[in-house]
């Protein structure tokens, strides 16, 4: 009887909310800019703001801390925020609530970041596209998509064009999911950085500098990134030059990487299409830089890889930029490779192996070139300091479960 009067509350609570849940709609023209902070800021739980098909020239930033709010467009190509005559704000839209809907509409040129997401708990983004229309440039925003610090976060039909980071990129967060997008011409295509359960999947990255990067950094709150499922994607003919300012981790990159794994545990590769990078197919690699983090694991572990398409790689290595390309370049002397492991583990790990729980696993087929360096041979001079076997790394696949994002 008690459960019943708790679920008759709630629906009678859930269609009072629904009553008096109201829809605005902003258009184009004067005042455009202030109509729609206005909006935003009015805007109540379960409010829906409409922003009308046409171009909006804005030259501040919009901000959102409202929970519980949709603000939709007409369509990514419809609905377009322009920023290119931005003199405020370090982002086209920040958005710092919960349980929020954004969809179909445009962020263009935005001064800094085009749509920046800070410690939301539910996120949704469908249909967005950000872009700096300008072609790749070092002065473009770092970050199309860059929710942080977040939970319950989904990306879902979105387009990501030219930033000088990452066109989509979810950060110190958890319960992540990234698909159906489309991530061109920025440096980094979809990054997924110091971050609990994600699954990347159903996206094309292409033509930016690297494809989809799973990367773990130190002196960050948030540390230790795992369970990250990446599949169903098509990484291919990432082949622009690095253009991120002087000083971005990413910038380290090599044009015409695929896929980067650097310094996770748990991180699953498989089913996708990889091919046409210049450089490197798939690079598994320890931080190489030096840290005081005392709390910091560099080293990748449990990364599996199985049942990927490989193409063409390795005809283009960028040795301009960084160090990954000029040490593949190197210890293969100019033969490059589909499936790169730099060797790199603990000290103890170097002499009596990685225990069994740790080891990278990689089952593809027997064609797949393969090239894992033997770090004390390297380090000590010797020839021949790699390992070509992929049988050698074959072994039994122990699948991570599906990323569950909580409704709201």
């Amino acid at each position: 009887m008690k459960l019943s009067r708790i679920l008759t509350f709630l629906f009678f609570l859930a269609f009072f909310l629904k009553a008096y849940a109201k829809e605005v709609f902003i258009e184009p023209g004067p005042n455009a800019q202030e109509k729609l902070q206005e909006a935003m800021i009015l805007m109540e739980t379960g409010d829906t703001l409409v922003i009308k098909s046409g171009v909006y020239v804005l030259e501040d930033s919009l901000s959102l801390d409202v929970d519980k709010v949709i603000v939709r467009g007409e369509g990514m190509d419809k609905t377009i925020l322009d920023f290119h005559d931005q003199k405020s704000g370090a982002q086209g839209l920040l958005v710092t609530s919960d349980a929020v809907t954004l969809k179909d509409f445009a962020i263009l040129n935005a001064k800094g970041d085009a749509l920046k997401v800070i410690g939301a708990k539910g996120i949704s983004m469908i249909g967005l596209k950000t872009e700096w229309t300008g072609g790749p440039k070092s002065t473009n925003g770092a970050y199309g998509f860059y929710p942080v610090e977040s939970e319950n976060v989904l990306i879902d039909k979105c387009v990501a064009i030219g930033a000088s980071d990452a066109g989509i990129y979810v950060g110190q967060s958890k319960n992540i999911i990234v698909r159906n997008s489309i991530a061109q011409y920025n440096v980094a295509g979809i990054e997924i950085e110091n971050s609990y359960y994600a699954d990347v999947y159903g996206n094309l990255a292409s033509h930016n500098t690297a494809g989809i990067l799973i990367f773990d950094l130190p002196d960050l709150p948030q540390q230790g990134g795992h369970h990250v499922r990446v599949f169903d994607n098509e990484s291919i003919d990432n082949d622009t030059d690095n253009f991120a300012p002087e000083g971005n981790i990413v910038g380290e990159v090599p044009r015409g990487s695929g896929i980067i794994v650097m310094a996770n545990s748990d991180v699953e590769i498989f089913s996708n299409v990889i091919s046409g990078n210049g450089t490197v197919n798939l690079s598994i690699v320890s931080y190489g830089d030096d840290t005081e983090d005392s709390n910091y694991y560099p080293h990748p572990k449990r990364i599996q890889v199985h049942g990927n398409s490989f193409g063409p790689s390795g005809f283009n290595p960028d040795l301009g930029t960084g160090d990954l390309a000029k040490v593949l370049f190197e210890v293969s002397d100019g033969e490059m490779t589909d499936i790169f492991w730099d060797g790199v583990v603990p000290f103890s790990q170097m002499f009596f192996g990685q225990p069994e729980n740790e080891r990278l696993v990689v089952n593809e087929d027997n064609g797949t070139d393969f090239l894992a360096i033997k770090p004390i041979k390297y380090l000590l001079g010797f020839s021949a300091p790699i390992n070509k076997d992929l049988h050698q790394f074959k072994g039994i696949i122990n699948p991570l479960p599906p990323v569950q994002i909580e409704p709201f």
